[in-house]
């Protein structure tokens, strides 16, 4: 499957590219970071380096495989992308990420843009604050 995806987008299929790609669809709404990444590579006795986990997620993102997205601070998180829209809530202590759907925020969005004479073409939403675990 992992193959099919690589060849599907003009990557060569290399063994970090599998590796990643198969921690990236290994669980369902998961926000890796490079570090998540390369630490869980690491625990699977896969010896590769964080630079090429740096390089492989870019090489995803230009593709189109990923999304890159910037919560909180500096450190940048990774989801597959799916092609699904969708917004998140981030916690601001945990980093916990849940992503969700609501058609009335949409619709709200759409008619704010138009209100104001804009075409929406994409937009983003992310919600602060504290989750159940941390409040």
């Amino acid at each position: 499957m992992q193959d099919d995806h690589l060849r599907g987008v003009g990557l060569k299929v290399t063994v970090p590219r599998v590796k990643i790609l198969q921690l990236l669809e290994s669980e369902d709404n998961r926000h890796w970071t490079a570090e998540e990444l390369h630490s869980a590579l690491r625990q699977q006795a896969c010896a590769v380096g964080l630079a090429t986990v740096y390089r492989v997620l870019t090489q995803f993102e230009e593709a189109g495989l990923v999304k890159r997205h910037h919560f909180e601070g500096n450190t940048a998180v990774f989801e597959l992308d799916r092609e699904e829209h969708h917004d998140h809530l981030v916690c601001v202590r945990c980093g916990t990420v849940v992503e969700f759907v609501d058609e009335v925020i949409e619709s709200c969005q759409v008619e704010i843009a138009n209100k104001n004479g804009f075409k929406l073409t994409d937009h983003t939403l992310v919600i602060y604050g504290f989750c159940p675990s941390c409040r």
